[in-house]
């Protein structure tokens, strides 16, 4: 994504202790509300960081988390890619999503597509669905991450466009 010019924050949405009780990968509450308070942060950041357009990035239990901020921060979030998620695990909030949101998930991560298929049907706004052939949950087969990438990079340039940018002006505009 840095190689495209967006500014990333990467950081694990659990610390090591609270990773080795095993439930708290599923407290997708616990998550969402973890990448509230970073985007928050962001606020709080000079204008030029803080006035970016916001996406988010969420792989497997990630991606509901991901989808439940995008859901309670409409305002602020503008894009959303699951890669390998769980976006059923986002439960009601699904319909609340207003950010264009891509799911990526492997072709051969069977159970996971129709939990994505299904997610996608409960989502409003711009949406659409990406089945890497031959990948499985973690993407670690050759090319499926190179893929994963394109995807989520295509779907960011399309919608995080900051104001005045000159990516933001419109065909009518040039």
């Amino acid at each position: 994504m840095n190689e495209r010019r967006f500014a990333t924050l990467l950081f694990d949405l659990l610390t090591p202790e609270e990773e080795q009780n095993r439930s708290n990968v599923f407290d997708v509450v616990l998550l969402a509300e973890r990448l509230m308070t970073a985007v928050n942060w962001l606020e709080g950041q000079t204008r030029a960081i803080a006035s970016l357009p916001v996406g988010l990035f969420g792989a497997s239990t990630g991606a509901a988390a991901a989808l439940v901020a995008a859901a309670r921060l409409p305002d602020r979030i503008a894009a959303v890619v699951s890669r390998g998620g769980r976006p059923d695990l986002a439960g009601e909030a699904l319909p609340l999503v207003r950010a264009p949101t891509l799911l990526i998930v492997g072709g051969a991560d069977f159970g996971v597509i129709e939990l994505n298929e299904d997610a996608l049907t409960r989502l409003h706004g711009p949406k659409a669905i990406e089945i890497i052939s031959g990948a499985t949950h973690l993407f670690a087969e050759p090319g499926a991450m190179e893929a994963v990438i394109e995807h989520a990079g295509q779907w960011f340039e399309r919608y995080l466009q900051a104001p005045g940018s000159v990516q933001a002006a419109s065909k009518e505009d040039t």
